[in-house]
């Protein structure tokens, strides 16, 4: 028999909806002070919105601020997530087919392969960045959407939990797939893919984020405005050397930086959840 309370459910609530609160309160003065003029909110953010919401988004999106030297919007938009989704794409796709080399498959020195694979978690990208930049310098991939995204494919953090996962899948799997004339790719592309759809969508949205929000990178490898990402012209945008910032269209484009994330987090929630706290076999 469950007991209520009533006052232990208030509190409850109460903690919950002050911490929802501390959390959005921020989004909501940034949309505020994106709905006003640069004079309005210099002085200090309005608690309700403006009048100029319409025309302050339709700035950044179509002209965007040219004393901070930043494209329009929709530009460095498009460049975030062409980069954040080869990013995801490429880190998923590679994981999954290194992890299940390792698994599946015998050949020699495969647990130090794994392994150093494994390593490369010591090696974040700004430990590795010079000579990293240099290769890129190299190929060519300078302003270049290949150059946003290869050099940060690989990943470690994935290869790994997905071998963890194909580990958990019962051998009787593999044995009746062989039995049915299954051969490895058929078993992995009817088998493991299926099982593994709600791994696949938690990575998406954390591995899409990772990418979306890339600055030190994508601030190294690009010096053409039509590369630009949303990061970076949010900074160029707060840095505007000696003119004053526009806080009322940074807030703009910060709100705008928001959508995408959102949207994919949104579209992938029942599945991200489950991802996170069950494995499904």
């Amino acid at each position: 028999m469950v007991e209520r309370r009533p006052f232990l459910t208030f509190i409850q609530h109460a903690v919950l909806i002050l911490g929802a609160a501390m959390f959005v309160f921020p989004i909501y003065l940034a949309f505020v002070a994106s709905t006003h003029t640069a004079a309005e909110v210099s002085g200090g953010v309005p608690l309700l919105p403006g009048a100029e919401m319409i025309r302050n988004y339709s700035l950044v999106l179509g002209e965007g601020i040219s004393a901070a030297g930043a494209p329009p919007l929709w530009i460095m938009l498009m460049n975030s997530t062409i980069m954040a989704l080869s990013i995801t794409i490429g880190k998923i796709v590679i994981s999954l087919l290194s992890a299940f080399a390792v698994v599946y498959f015998k050949f020699p020195f495969r647990m130090l392969a794994f392994w150093t694979i494994f390593v490369t978690l010591m090696l974040p990208v700004e430990v590795r960045i010079l000579p990293t930049f240099e290769v890129v310098a190299q190929l060519g991939m300078l302003n270049s959407y290949a150059g946003l995204s290869i050099p940060l494919i690989a990943s470690a953090t994935a290869t790994f939990l997905f071998r963890q996962f194909f580990m958990t899948v019962p051998d009787q799997l593999t044995e009746a797939a062989r039995i049915d004339g299954a051969g490895p790719m058929k078993f992995f592309r009817d088998i493991l893919l299926p099982l593994s759809r709600t791994n696949l969508a938690a990575l998406f949205v954390i591995l899409f984020i990772y990418g979306w929000n890339q600055y030190l990178w994508p601030l190294l490898v690009t010096t053409d405005e039509s590369y630009y990402t949303i990061v970076m012209g949010i900074q160029r945008m707060a840095n505007a050397g000696e003119e004053t910032p526009q806080w009322h269209l940074i807030m703009a484009t910060a709100i705008l930086a928001l959508l995408p994330p959102v949207v994919v987090i949104l579209a992938m929630q029942r599945l991200f959840v489950r991802g996170l706290v069950e494995v499904e076999k």
